[in-house]
């Protein structure tokens, strides 16, 4: 993900320390808004998986082998044209059942006919179609193209997923800096029907992003694994890149409120929810030649990754969502349903970088130990 711009930056910085605003960050806003999707490759192509398997993961975070219901959109910027190839050659690999336009698991729509393809956001749109099949196998994925990642293509995009009423969740695994004008467009994250909506909390660390800032959007932060040799998990903690803090533009919303987050100062908190995210503990995804003209296995990592899990998650229980998870947390059975990271850290900003029990601006609530919320 893009590093965010410095008066943007210095302004949440300001706030997360109950300083004044700074007025000068209001110069960007909505039309100067370009998203990144926040993804990191670890190591080189190999023949074969080398990353952690759906089998690994379901494991980690006790999510079952089967299940999906409804359509989990994923929405991204430019064309990738060879991702259902990808995909098949994907779940052949682990097993899984085929998700093809022709028995009408997969679908891709492009908001232009002429969309152009590019290399990175090619990579994003495999690890998210490739990893939201693999989490809710039963489940159909939609895969929605915008002509480019400005804000006005990429809410088009939102925009046709929300409308459609197989849509169950929306998968944004993007994100960029906090503009003046952003709870303008809170809108575009509502639906007329039992919708969520998923987006990365970001890669660089402490400081929040939009859209994950959004009170309609659940934030997804990034979690670091410990797996022994056989695979088996020793200790989850903060990653160091795990995106989040305090708006500097959203309003707290009332399931913040009434969970009492710390230090919030009445604006939104972030992230809400985590997922493993380190590209050490990355996932293995398959592309046809994107990189250097090879083909083949890699790993990626990010809090790209956490999005549409948690969409998928949304597809296994239909019952994902923020009201839901605070009030989840807040209950005497939180342990049922959030594994508490409580360790790591995210930068030098003392309380706001530190994972800690409870409610933390690096991990949120913590990470996923069911799918029914």
């Amino acid at each position: 993900m893009r590093k965010i711009p410095p008066a943007a930056f210095v302004l949440g910085c300001l706030l997360v320390f109950g300083l004044p605003f700074l007025s000068a960050s209001a110069a960007y806003r909505f039309a100067d808004f370009k998203a990144h999707p926040p993804i990191h490759i670890y190591g080189s192509v190999s023949p074969s998986p080398k990353g952690m398997s759906p089998a690994e993961i379901k494991k980690i975070y006790h999510l079952p082998a089967k299940g999906g219901h409804g359509t989990i959109a994923l929405i991204g910027a430019y064309d990738d044209p060879t991702i259902e190839h990808d995909l098949n050659v994907f779940s052949a690999a682990f097993g899984l059942s085929a998700c093809t336009s022709k028995n009408k698991c997969f679908e891709k729509h492009k908001m232009t006919a002429a969309t152009k393809a590019d290399t990175g956001w090619s990579e994003e749109m495999s690890l998210d179609v490739e990893w939201s099949h693999a989490i809710a196998p039963n489940a159909k994925i939609l895969l929605v193209e915008a002509k480019t990642p400005s804000g006005a293509n990429l809410m088009k995009a939102v925009d046709y997923a929300r409308k459609r009423a197989d849509v169950v969740a929306v998968s944004m695994s993007w994100g960029g800096a906090e503009f003046s004008d952003e709870a303008k467009y809170d809108s575009h994250f509502t639906g007329s029907h039992a919708i969520a909506f998923f987006a990365s909390s970001g890669d660089d660390g402490a400081g929040a992003s939009w859209p994950a800032a959004s009170p309609y959007v659940v934030a997804v932060g990034g979690t670091s694994l410990s797996l022994s040799a056989s695979g088996a998990l020793v200790s989850e903690k903060a990653w160091n890149g795990s995106g989040g803090g305090v708006s500097a533009y959203e309003k707290e919303p009332a399931y913040q409120a009434r969970y009492v987050i710390p230090k919030a100062g009445g604006f939104r908190a972030i992230p809400d929810v985590a997922y493993d995210a380190d590209p050490q503990s990355g996932f293995s995804v398959y592309l046809s030649p994107k990189r250097n003209s090879k083909n083949g296995w890699y790993v990626f990592g990010g809090t790209s990754a956490g999005a549409p899990q948690w969409a998928a998650i949304r597809s296994l229980g239909l019952s994902a969502a923020n009201p839901v998870f605070y009030a989840d947390k807040a209950s005497d059975l939180h342990t049922q349903f959030f594994r508490d990271i409580a360790s790591g850290s995210n930068g030098s900003c003392a309380y706001f970088c530190t994972a800690r029990k409870h409610y933390d601006y690096v991990t949120g609530l913590g990470s996923p130990l069911t799918v029914n919320f």
